[in-house]
């Protein structure tokens, strides 16, 4: 199983948290439609053994696209790549784009799957985060999304600064209300160099609290638990049949190609990386030449990354995998720093497989880059 990425890297206006790479300048459009075309072509050969089984549009705001962009580059992949029957072909849009006119366009398109960025359903958090809609177009594109597509998730944020624990449960049954079957939900982060970072430093808006957090994490995995949805991952919850294809194949290490500027591709050995930068993307194109940057990953490079994404899911860290993969000095070394978080009741292994613990779960990440094994050469 193999997927390709398609960067859209355009946007209407920034959002004050997006350390994403996209343009509020749309000039350059047409131009860039052709170029992720064109790199679609040039790099067939990579995928030459393989089968894809997933196509998804991200950004930037892919819904900023017109049907017939959306068509000539799904068009680009069939023609240049084997394709499954039925691949998971996912967009994702933002609601002020998805009109019922639009919803019903899209929905004569082989996309089969939205991915809307909601974020909140109240006023003053879309306001704070510059979101380009507001929370009557967030219910409204909803219910008529749902009306075409059966395959919907929708994106919360938690840990917004003000956003009381009663606020974020309104924000989760709002969205189950619509009877969406995937959500992926994410804490707010001060990214560098965004507006946010800004706003916090010059004391506009208050810092985002861990506690505050990590307290609507827990309240978001009950919530969704107990409305039939599996946590799957760290940050998605899908109800059964309805996990995202495309992201689990990233977590289960499967080879995918990113296509456009700032995407990223991994083949199981090497991992490259787009330029972020549409100017010398469309012109390194123009001469025929890929504009990425190519990392060969070490051993210790793969298990640590394994680790991490493993431990991100329900799947878990395979003890035989980490074995017969890279050996018993890594299996060792794995046991011995994962044994102060099991006595810690953060981690737990369950027929050889290493796994947070709820109480761990929101820890995940620091946990994982403790297990990671650095190469002191």
């Amino acid at each position: 199983m193999s997927g390709i990425y398609i960067h859209i890297p355009f946007c209407k206006q920034a959002c004050h948290y997006c350390d994403f790479h996209f343009s509020t300048s749309m000039k350059k459009k047409d131009e860039m439609v052709l170029a992720l075309v064109k790199e679609l072509q040039m790099r067939k050969t990579e995928f030459k053994d393989e089968v894809v089984e997933t196509i998804y549009f991200g950004g930037g705001t892919p819904s900023i696209l017109t049907i017939d962009e959306i068509r000539f580059l799904i068009d680009a992949v069939y023609e240049n790549y084997a394709v499954a029957e039925n691949p998971e072909i996912t967009l994702e849009a933002n609601p002020d784009d998805l009109l019922n006119e639009r919803i019903i366009e899209l929905s004569k398109t082989p996309i089969n799957r939205l991915s809307i960025g909601i974020q909140s359903f109240f006023e003053e958090d879309l306001v704070m985060m510059n979101r380009a809609h507001n929370s009557a177009e967030a219910q409204k594109c909803l219910e008529e999304a749902t009306k075409y597509f059966d395959n919907i998730s929708l994106d919360l944020i938690y840990g917004i600064p003000g956003m009381s624990n009663q606020k974020w449960k309104q924000n989760i049954e709002t969205a189950l209300s619509f009877g969406i079957p995937h959500i992926s939900s994410y804490a707010l982060t001060v990214e560098p160099k965004t507006a946010l970072n800004k706003l916090i430093q010059t004391g506009k808006i208050a810092k985002p609290k861990d506690e505050v957090a990590e307290a609507h994490f827990q309240i978001l995995v009950e919530t969704l638990e107990n409305n039939d949805f599996i946590h799957y991952e760290l940050s998605n919850f899908g109800k059964e049949n309805y996990f995202s294809k495309n992201n689990s194949a990233y977590w289960l290490g499967k080879k995918y190609i990113g296509i456009g500027p700032s995407a990223h591709s991994y083949d199981g050995i090497s991992r490259s990386w787009n330029v972020s930068n549409n100017s010398i993307y469309l012109k390194s194109l123009e001469e025929n030449k890929l504009p990425n940057e190519i990392e060969i990953l070490s051993k210790s490079d793969r298990y640590n990354e394994y680790v991490m994404t493993g431990l991100r899911t329900i799947w878990g860290v395979s003890l035989d995998r980490i074995e017969q993969e890279f050996g018993k000095d890594y299996l060792d070394y794995l046991q011995k720093l994962s044994r102060k978080f099991i006595n810690d009741d953060l981690l737990f292994i369950d027929e050889k497989i290493l796994k947070p613990t709820p109480k761990g779960k929101f820890l995940t990440d620091g946990i994982a880059s403790d297990l990671f094994y650095l190469d002191l050469k």
